[in-house]
């Protein structure tokens, strides 16, 4: 199956990318405000790209889970013994490729109470929009905090690469209580399948941007998607979790 979407008024979407003048010329995009439509042009790839995208997600995952797995393991003996309450294994529900859901696993890095602490710290939310990010988060334990630091509490994502859910590249999987409140512009993030990196992933001080910022950043890789696109951000996505800047 293609990444191809359909919106309500045929195979075209109508989108406004709202990004500063230096995101834009970071990202490469040209024009401010600027109405383009995303049809089949931009939201279809040749199969030839799709199959090898898929090929270099399996061969990707399976290798880092058989070369890694200790690392995952010692985290998950730390998370029990510091929080002893709950698994050390996180499911959550999560929107996927045109509206479907799945489970994405991680490695717990916040106490077992967390949802229900989310009520409390709400109105601390850090980003625009139908998003929540906040810096030191009171939800997250010790031993989160470091994993969050180096990107090893969403190794077990590579589980869901393996599966299809996910891609190693492509927008964040959102909540499903986060896709209730998107608008037409927003939607357009379901597009294709979710990944576990993305331009917003290794954008400098990236908890700073709008969520709207955020959504562009992820059409913007939707339009320009290949395995150079691919290779560069599985690359600078490394240099982020060695430099300590994961979370």
């Amino acid at each position: 199956m293609d990444d191809s979407a359909d919106s309500r008024k045929g195979n075209e979407r109508f989108v406004v990318v709202p990004l500063s003048q230096k995101q834009r010329r970071e990202l490469g995009i040209e024009h401010y405000y600027r109405p383009f439509r995303l049809n089949k042009e931009f939201l279809s790839c040749p199969r030839s790209y799709l199959t090898v995208k898929r090929c270099l997600d399996v061969l990707l995952s399976a290798a880092a889970l058989a070369v890694l797995w200790p690392i995952p393991l010692i985290f998950m003996l730390a998370v029990v013994i510091e929080d002893p309450h709950g698994t050390p294994i996180f499911r959550q529900k999560r929107i996927g490729k045109d509206g479907r859901s799945f489970m994405m696993y991680k490695l717990r890095s916040m106490y077992t109470d967390a949802e229900k602490q989310l009520s409390f710290i709400i109105d601390q939310n850090e980003v625009s929009g139908n998003a929540f990010k906040i810096k030191n988060d009171p939800r997250i334990t010790r031993v989160g905090r470091i994993a969050r630091k180096y990107c090893i509490d969403e190794m077990l994502q590579l589980l869901n690469v393996l599966k299809a859910d996910m891609s190693l590249v492509g927008p964040r999987p959102p909540l499903p209580q986060e896709v209730a409140q998107y608008d037409e512009f927003e939607r357009q993030r379901l597009s294709i399948r979710p990944g576990l990196t993305c331009y917003w992933q290794v954008y400098p001080h990236r908890h700073e941007i709008s969520f709207d910022d955020w959504v562009a950043m992820d059409l913007k890789y939707i339009i320009s998607r290949s395995l150079k696109t691919d290779i560069q951000l599985i690359l600078k996505t490394f240099s982020v979790i060695f430099s300590g800047n994961g979370d």
